[in-house]
């Protein structure tokens, strides 16, 4: 899933800045473009953003704890999960600068490329220059696939809570939709290195049986 969504997000590149442009008509008040029923339809995907923020996540944990007590072991690999998606696009945008679509005039007519800025700017590019690629797609991606592996009956469920989530951010003006899938690839590559592959799977399998023979 990874692979798949970064080659997509590779494919995504052509359509960056003429869906970013359009959006960014159709919601600023300055544009002539600006249309009212548009900008408050799309602001109904703000609901969905918690699901890729840290009080969200805080929030799925507690709703955990308390209606399956029996799969509260459970709680810190999800966590984990989330948490390492949200680094793991943290620290690519330590590698790269990108202008976010707010950030971009109206009548900005460059290519795709001149978003991008410079290399490994560490800690010292500002908010409007990070948004290569989505943290919070990351981590909406990561707790989604430790929900998965946890309640695989919801897998749709929290699959759509994760897409939506993307969704906020690109229609927001935050990302380009490129951004998104690269976050989402980070966050399905993060949480696997929890559920599926090498030694951190092992860990919590043996610490997460301790406390289901203790409970």
């Amino acid at each position: 899933m990874p692979a798949v969504l970064a080659l997509a997000a590779v494919a995504t590149f052509g359509v960056d800045l003429p869906v970013a442009m359009k959006l960014r008509h159709w919601n600023v008040e300055a544009s002539p473009e600006y249309n009212k029923d548009v900008h408050d339809s799309l602001g109904y995907f703000d609901t969905f953003e918690p699901f890729g923020h840290g009080r969200g996540v805080v929030l799925v944990l507690l709703i955990l704890h308390q209606l399956d007590p029996a799969r509260r072991w459970a709680i810190p690999r999800v966590a984990a999960c989330a948490l390492a998606g949200g680094m793991a696009a943290n620290l690519l945008k330590m590698l790269i600068v990108r202008s976010r679509p707010n950030d971009i005039p109206l009548d900005f007519h460059s290519s795709v490329w001149a978003t991008f800025g410079q290399w490994l700017p560490g800690f010292s590019g500002q908010s409007g220059l990070q948004s290569f690629p989505s943290a919070h797609t990351a981590a909406a991606a990561g707790l989604a696939a430790a929900l998965i592996w946890l309640y695989p009956q919801g897998r749709w469920l929290f699959t759509a809570l994760a897409v939506l989530v993307g969704c906020q951010r690109i229609v927001s003006g935050a990302h380009f939709p490129s951004d998104v899938l690269i976050g989402a690839a980070a966050g399905c590559l993060a949480a696997t290195f929890f559920l599926h592959v090498g030694r951190l799977p092992v860990w919590f399998d043996r610490w997460e049986s301790r406390w289901r023979g203790v409970n």
